[in-house]
């Protein structure tokens, strides 16, 4: 099996394996997140937002909307190179979200590297208006 055959495959079994995993996943079952595609170097991930997703001035609390943006960039980053760790996360908040959005993390990975990997993360509500923009950097443990 050459190089490129045998990356494609461990991503395909990586894809799998994260799918099988969702369901258990503590922190996305906590916040009610869905996967809802991923595929080797892509995931898309949805939030509904409650009432009690807001902070003390009634705002959806920013955290949730990087949940939602970290959750992508997990998916797609361990897709490709399993497991890798976050080592850096940087979001930029467009626009608030309001409650009763469905928030739409999408992840796409730019460089998976035996060192480092690179990802772009957008963040928007159901009628596609942008609400945040991410990038993340990821450190391959296995």
């Amino acid at each position: 099996m050459d190089e490129r055959s045998g990356k494609e495959k461990k991503a395909s079994d990586n894809v799998a394996e994260l799918k099988a995993r969702e369901k258990r996943e503590p922190i996305a079952s906590f916040l009610k997140m869905r996967l809802l595609e991923l595929s080797p170097g892509y995931a898309k991930v949805v939030v509904k937002l409650v009432p009690e997703y807001q902070n003390f001035n009634g705002l959806i609390f920013g955290g949730i909307v990087m949940a939602v943006a970290d959750q992508a960039f997990a998916y797609a980053s361990n897709s490709l190179a399993h497991p890798s760790i976050a080592s850096q996360f940087n979001i930029h908040f467009i626009a608030a979200a309001e409650v009763n959005d469905e928030l739409t993390a999408e992840c796409r990975v730019v460089k998976s590297g035996q060192r480092v990997g690179i990802s772009e993360i957008t963040v928007t509500n159901q009628e596609g208006k942008l609400i945040a923009k991410a990038t993340g950097t990821t450190i391959p443990v296995g």
